[in-house]
Parts: structure tokens; sequence; C-alpha cells
């Protein structure tokens, strides 16, 4: 498994830090169009020892996804990227299809062990509710069907599947968080294991895989290693959290404290012969990190990076 990182904020003592502790690959965020600011920030992160395993969040498909006017450029500006990636040799786009809020939570404050700080859902409270991806950050009060979304994906990965393949890209779909039946409005559609394999069967390739991220599949009430099981090939790349609760109520835990057995699901990572990025997601904002981005500061990944570390080796020898 590549040990892969976001770097917030992304500079060069933070990609020094993860080389350190062994970190080999990280996940940046897109940055917009050409390929002038893809070959620096490669450069940059290669400078440190490291390479970029994927590009997620702030990616130009909120259009694709409502099925509007803008559908067609959005694709275009999709298929350039993949030329781009391509280029440059970025193998993984992680993307999601909640349409018009990301992902979304009701408390960024939470106390966790110790009084660190992480994020928390309550969909009575869902008023309230704070997108925190950049690319949704203004309520959009329009409606949309499970049907028509459903239309939508297929029509993006009709477009786009043929040429991630060319290209030698990976589309990895991240599911709803949290996965309701709807949010303010908009139906949801990836928010159970059975709209994963209906996913991966619109579009059938090795380019159309799924990102599993664990603490979403837990919202979900699943099974973490037998739904790791049930997917199997599918998953290209994963965000390795937890959370207490479900989809309507739940909270954030360290990577260490909460419910699911994370030792369990990474050997069912290893039987499935998962070879990808994985990266610790969501991690909590500990002292003096207070003030920092939700989720994505970096002294609660040195502590999950370390937790990962201990159980992927436990793992290999068991």
């Amino acid at each position: 498994m590549q040990l892969t990182s976001v770097v917030t904020p992304f500079t060069d003592d933070n990609l020094r830090l993860l080389a350190q502790i062994g970190v080999t690959h990280v996940t940046i965020r897109y940055p917009g169009r050409g390929l002038d600011q893809l070959e620096a920030t490669k450069a940059q992160v290669e400078s440190s020892g490291l390479q970029i395993a994927a590009i997620e969040g702030y990616l130009p498909i909120e259009n694709i996804k409502l099925g509007n006017e803008h559908f067609d450029a959005e694709i275009e500006e999709m298929r350039e990227l993949l030329s781009n990636m391509q280029t440059v040799g970025i193998p993984f786009v992680c993307y999601n299809f909640m349409a018009g809020t990301d992902w979304v939570r009701t408390k960024l404050d939470v106390r966790e062990r110790g009084g660190a700080l992480v994020t928390g859902f309550d969909v009575e409270q869902a008023e309230q509710a704070v997108s925190l991806s950049e690319t949704t950050r203004e309520k959009n009060e329009s409606s949309i069907t499970a049907d028509i979304l459903w239309i939508n994906l297929e029509r993006f990965l009709n477009e786009l599947i043929p040429v991630a393949e060319a290209c030698g890209v990976t589309l990895a779909m991240h599911p709803d968080d949290p996965p309701l039946d709807s949010f303010m409005g908009k139906a949801r559609i990836m928010n159970s294991v059975e709209s994963f394999e209906r996913l991966v069967h619109l579009k059938p390739s090795p380019a159309n895989a799924v990102c599993f991220c664990q603490g979403t599949f837990a919202e979900m009430g699943v099974d973490i290693p037998s739904t790791i099981e049930r997917l199997g090939p599918h998953i290209k790349y994963v965000h390795f959290r937890d959370i207490q609760g479900n989809r309507e109520r739940f909270v954030e835990t360290f990577h260490d404290n909460g419910p699911t057995d994370m030792f369990a699901a990474v050997k069912a990572y290893q039987q499935i012969g998962f070879t990808g990025p994985i990266r610790p997601d969501h991690v909590p904002q500990l002292v003096g990190e207070e003030a920092g981005e939700p989720g994505y500061t970096m002294l609660g990944r040195l502590h999950a990076f370390g937790y990962l570390q201990g159980l992927i080796e436990a793992a290999g020898h068991d």
C-alpha cells in the first residue's frame, strides 16, 4: 500500500515532514487548467523525495453533476486534466457525485480524546450545515432527483472513462458524506454498497473504480472488512478513518478510538491485493492547531500514520 497524505498547508516543511515519517505519496487539489502548475507542483513534491498519487478536490465537475448547460465545458476541462495527468504521471483522480454541497458537517468543534477537535453531523441541524469544500461554499437552492443524477453520472462515465483508459488514469468515486437519500432538496446516489456495485457496472473498466472511504461506509452501517472483500478489485484508493454513530448522527474519531476493527480492515485490504494509495482522512485538530482547516491539520496526521504503519506491519505478519 502506498502511504499517501494531503498536505495542508502545502509547504516544503510539511512535505519534508511527511517524507521523514515514511510517507511516499501525496494527494493534491486541482490547481486549475494548464500544465504549468501541475509541473511546478510535481517538481516541489519530488524535491522532498515524494510522488503525487492523486488529484482530489476542487475538480471542475459541479455542473456535470447537475447536468446543466455547462456540462460539455466541464467535460472538456476534465479531458484536458486527464491528458495533463498522463503527461506528468499522476495515476488517480478521486471525485464524488454530491450535487451542490460536497461533504457537510453541522459542528466543527466536537471534543474528542483530550479535548481534540473533530467534526460532527446531526441531520436535525441540517439547516446550519457547513459545506467543507471550496467549490460548493455557496448553497444552491435548486433540486435534483436520483434518476437525473444517475443519468448525469452515466453521461460522465461514457465521456471520460475511454479518455482515462487512454491516459492511464483511474477515476475513483468517493461515497456521499453523509450518505443520506437526499440533502437540502438534492438526492444523493452514492450512499450504499449497492450504489457502488451499480457504478462499476455502468461502465465496466479498470479506470472506473471505488475510493473506499471507511468513515463514510461506516456511516452506512455496514461491516467494513466484509465490504472491502465484497467490493474487492474495484477498490483502487482508500480514505482511512472512522466515525461513531450512523448516517443521520455521527462524530469523527481518532483513528484508534472508533468502533471499527481497523486491524481487520487492513488485513482485508491485504487479502484483496490492494496496493494503491491509502491516506488517513479527517484527522482531529490537536493542541496548537485549533484554527486550522477542520479535518486537515498536520499533527493528527502524524499520529494516524504511525497507527496505520503499525497495523500494516502487524497484518503482514499475522
